[in-house]
């Protein structure tokens, strides 16, 4: 079975693509500018030929559903669900931070804390167990303070995300690591989703949205005086 793995929730647009559990290709780039709008269906196309496949060929599309950007999870829905209804193949949504922790998996870590960054002081955080990868702690959003995370002050922990380096700064953990150059990556999603697709846990794609965990807030223009 042939899937095609889109993550845009965060600075580092991803793409990858799996033959069942056999990782065949990844294309993804970090970047400050936040490059969905312009690269994501670039590295679909270099993906397909890195896999040596076509887009036909695909037999599920798995998106990285959030949180995160609220501009690239939009671009990111809006392309899974085009492939989809055009392929007509099933969607599987898996939250972003789940990927975040597969490669820390069974390292003798007691926790794993992802931390994406969100505004000022915030983070959108959760909690796994470091063996197994159970979710301890559902995803929510935090604004830290110096008491965060202390229940966790004699276990061994490790901190992955963006907002890893603010949340150093403020708590004292002498027990803790911190790793703030991880970013959700779809070439991390491949187990959960085919747990998923064994258990048929597809998205309906014309009511799905992405998790964005909080609304959106634009920013408002100033009405013209007369």
């Amino acid at each position: 079975m042939k899937i095609l793995y889109l993550e845009t929730s965060s600075k580092n647009c991803s793409v990858a693509i799996s033959d069942s559990e056999k990782l065949l290709c990844v294309a993804e780039e970090v970047s400050e500018n936040y490059k969905q709008s312009e690269s994501l269906h670039t590295f679909v196309e270099w993906a397909l030929e890195g896999a040596e496949i076509t887009i036909k060929e695909i037999d599920a599309v798995c998106l990285g559903k959030g949180p995160g950007s609220y501009t690239g999870l939009r671009i990111g829905a809006a392309s899974a669900k085009g492939f989809c209804y055009g392929l007509k193949i099933p969607l599987i949504a898996v939250n972003s931070m789940e990927s975040m922790i597969e490669p820390f998996l069974n390292k003798n870590y007691d926790y794993i804390i992802t931390l994406v960054d969100a505004r000022r002081m915030e983070v959108y955080t959760a909690v796994y167990d470091g063996n197994i990868g159970a979710e301890i702690r559902p995803t929510e959003a935090k604004i830290l303070d110096e008491n965060s995370f202390q229940e966790f002050k004699d276990k061994k922990v490790l901190f992955v995300g963006d907002g890893s380096a603010k949340t150093r700064e403020i708590t004292q953990l002498p027990n803790a690591q911190f790793n703030n150059e991880i970013y959700p990556s779809a070439q991390y999603l491949v187990r959960k989703t085919l747990e998923k697709i064994k258990k048929e846990d597809f998205e309906d794609i014309a009511y799905f949205e992405p998790f964005y965990l909080k609304d959106f807030h634009g920013v408002k223009k100033k009405k013209s005086e007369d």
